[in-house]
């Protein structure tokens, strides 16, 4: 049996309204919020810097909203503009937190993050994991990098940034517009900057559409994948067909409906992000294909059989996006 995922309080995005005492305790955060900003605007929390640029992806609501195929894209695009990319993360999750690590596309996901250990794999590129998110930039910075992509960390404000980009979850935004924890909002959604960029990700099913001054942000399906290796092949290959579909994701429904929209019959199992995989949570009782994202996949493959499939998707923004942020990269 699959198990439910930890899920937020529904008046988060339902439009229920939040008890008293959540909306105390946001108030509370809210102001602690509010000081810490102003600390460091005013230099006396100092912020540090790599000896390179560095941008910052993040999103300002708890959970997850499609970070990863982004920062994926950001270091081909990176790459393919002559620079050489490293990525820095916290790596959420992992055991050992406290020791910073190179992960590398064969490091166990238990120890260098599931998330880390897919962007190595997908990229090539150095990543560092760090709770010191300085120390992380730094380090890629001495290692040859000539950027850091800092994988989440908007509110992480020691750590200097030329670029932000903010990642909004097209069909949940901000939920209700309040903060922790009558909310799911980590900070004010008013606060922007001359160098923020506000990427909408639509996922694969165009879910919610972009407003002015954001950038539309789909995931191209790449088709599936097998675990123990092999052709891959079309979503379209499973169309009509019941599939078991697993999701440890922020936001599981999104990876539900994509495969919905390819014409599969979903049989969905949602798992809280992050989860650590066993073989009995993909004991369903049948012989059905089972289908996964691929941050799920790295997770999945010491007990993997012929059965299992990755899913992997693909950022997509308009050129312009990729123009605007380059040039901005370039200017000092």
């Amino acid at each position: 049996m699959s198990r439910k995922p930890m899920q937020p309080p529904g008046y988060w995005f339902d439009g229920g309204a939040p008890p008293l005492a959540a909306r105390m305790l946001s108030g509370v955060y809210g102001g602690a919020v509010a000081a810490r900003a102003w600390l460091y605007r005013r230099g006396v929390l100092r912020r540090r810097g790599a000896a390179c640029p560095v941008i910052v992806v993040g999103n300002l609501i708890a959970g997850g909203s499609g970070k990863t195929p982004l920062v994926i894209e950001l270091v081909e695009r990176l790459r393919e503009a002559g620079r050489r990319p490293g990525v820095a993360s916290r790596g959420y999750g992992r055991t050992g937190a406290s020791r910073a690590l190179w992960v590398q596309a064969e490091t166990e996901p238990a120890t260098g993050g599931d998330e880390p250990v897919l962007i190595a794999h997908r990229t090539g590129a150095p990543v560092r994991v760090d709770r010191d998110r300085v120390a992380a930039a730094r380090a890629l910075a001495q290692a040859g990098c000539d950027v850091v992509v800092c994988d989440d960390g908007l509110q992480h404000l020691r750590l200097c940034r030329e670029i932000e980009i903010e990642v909004v979850d097209g069909r949940r935004r901000y939920g209700n517009g309040l903060l922790l924890p009558a909310g799911p909002l980590r900070e004010p959604a008013g606060r922007g900057g001359k160098d923020r960029y506000r990427v909408v990700n639509l996922g694969a099913e165009g879910a919610g559409e972009a407003g002015f001054g954001e950038w539309p942000m789909r995931l191209a399906v790449a088709g599936a994948r097998p675990l123990l290796g092999g052709r891959a092949c079309a979503l379209a290959a499973f169309a009509g067909q019941r599939v078991h579909a697993v999701a440890g994701i922020g936001d599981p429904e999104r990876f539900f409906a994509t495969l919905r929209g390819e014409g599969i019959a979903v049989v969905p199992h949602a798992f809280p992000d992050h989860h650590r995989y066993t073989a009995a949570d993909l004991s369903f009782g049948s012989d059905l294909p089972v289908l996964m994202t691929e941050k799920d996949a790295v997770k999945c493959l010491p007990f993997a059989t012929a059965r299992h499939f990755s899913v992997p998707v693909s950022a997509r923004l308009p050129e312009a996006f990729w123009v605007a942020l380059l040039d901005r990269l370039a200017r000092p």
